[in-house]
């Protein structure tokens, strides 16, 4: 029987009252949801989550090389997955090591735009902001549409 793959770091702050969970951007329900799902929908559900960190990470950081950055994330027992793609590794690579990082181009890694001449902890506390912020308009989009208003509904005068 194989291990049936999950965005989980370990750090669900849904147990906390959050509707989405700070460590791997999942929604409460989706986190519920997740053995029940089909193999097929967790790896849809995984691939839009790396877009989602990738589309954000890319913001504020470049991969300049994937090699050093594996390569420091096996160094500190960091879990990643195979086919994880490398900025959303980043992010991982920060949330767990933004105290210690002193240089991100030892991780392969390069400061760009919003992100340029920001320390390690203050540039973590940005992406995962953003990554908060995207992951509930990501939640909200997924919600039915409220039914329209009824106007025509309201009591009328004698």
């Amino acid at each position: 029987m194989s291990a049936i793959a999950s965005p989980c770091v370990g750090l669900c702050s849904t147990t906390l009252g959050d509707r989405i969970c700070r460590g791997c951007q999942r929604t409460d329900a989706e986190i519920r949801d997740w053995f029940g799902l089909a193999g097929d929908e967790r790896a849809a559900r995984i691939d839009a989550l790396d877009a989602l960190r990738e589309a954000v990470a890319g913001r504020y950081l470049r991969l300049v090389d994937a090699a050093a950055l594996e390569a420091q994330l096996k160094r500190h027992r960091i879990r990643f997955r195979p086919d994880q793609p490398g900025l959303s590794r980043a992010v991982e690579l920060l949330r767990v090591g933004r105290e210690r990082i002193q240089a991100l181009s030892r991780y392969g890694l390069v400061q760009t735009g919003p992100g340029e001449g920001l320390d390690v902890v203050e540039l973590h506390a940005r992406l995962a902001a953003e990554l908060n912020e995207a992951a509930e308009a990501r939640r909200r989009s997924s919600l039915p549409d409220p039914e329209p208003d009824r106007l025509d509904e309201s009591p009328s005068c004698p």
